[in-house]
């Protein structure tokens, strides 16, 4: 009886795995206690635009394949005017 990383049996059958389950803060949180646990003893600098970056992009690129490019779609999802949607989309190049 194998297990994996969520300490299940591999036999056992959930349609999603408990830290699926677990608010994105949750997941914030880990990532970012890693980081500072990798980082030793360095200090970061511009954490906060890094942590922005980090998950702006993927979000935007993530919204964008739902609306299927509908950027005014895309923009109401967001809570974003068009204009500002559209910066952002140029500054990740994703336009």
């Amino acid at each position: 009886m194998g297990s994996n990383l969520s300490g299940r049996s591999s036999n056992q059958s959930h349609s999603r795995s408990d830290s699926e389950d677990e608010p994105l803060r949750v997941h914030v949180e880990r990532v970012v206690r890693q980081y500072f646990a990798a980082l030793g003893n360095e200090m970061p600098t511009d954490l906060y635009a890094l942590i922005l970056k980090e998950v702006e992009r993927p979000l935007l690129t993530v919204v964008l394949e739902q609306t299927r490019g509908n950027q005014t779609k895309c923009a109401q999802i967001l809570g974003l005017n068009r204009g500002t949607l559209r910066k952002k989309l140029k500054t990740y190049d994703l336009m």
